[in-house]
């Protein structure tokens, strides 16, 4: 049996993270947990500041040129903040998985839709970890799985 896993550290990759101004106390803490995570598994990374949400799927693909190994979104969407929330969500999402599944490089999703601001804070470092750590992750993780399949 051919098995295949990501391996951290089998290589260094090139990480472009774009993460939104907006709710910047929450992206911000987002960003933090992402850069340490890259930091630690040695790879090179860019990051790209944008106004809101909406914004990242653009940058996302101007970044696409730059031929990273993988792209982390890095936002936050309060629910409770604006009425077009869930429709502001799946549309970034879209694009996003769009821009993935065309280009073949990973887009990993750090964008976190909490109900309110204590949700956001505690997926962002207090309680429930860091989600901008884990998506760092996630995207080097699967940028090592496509190098295997590609070879």
């Amino acid at each position: 049996m051919n098995e295949i896993r990501g391996r951290f550290g089998a290589a260094t990759y090139r990480i472009a993270i774009v993460v939104s101004r907006w709710n910047e106390l929450v992206t911000k803490e987002l960003l933090a947990g992402a850069l340490d995570e890259l930091k630690g598994l040695n790879a090179e990374v860019t990051v790209v500041h944008v106004p809101g949400t909406w914004e990242i799927p653009v940058a996302v693909r101007a970044m696409l040129a730059q031929k990273p190994h993988g792209v982390v979104a890095l936002g936050c969407i309060l629910q409770g903040q604006t009425p077009h929330a869930q429709l502001l969500g799946g549309d970034v999402g879209g694009a996003l998985m769009g821009l993935q599944t065309e280009t073949g490089v990973p887009i990993a999703w750090g964008i976190l839709p909490p109900d309110n601001q204590d949700q956001a804070l505690d997926r962002a470092g207090l309680k429930f970890g860091n989600k901008g750590r884990e998506a760092a992750r996630a995207a080097v993780e699967m940028a090592d799985v496509l190098a295997q399949i590609k070879g």
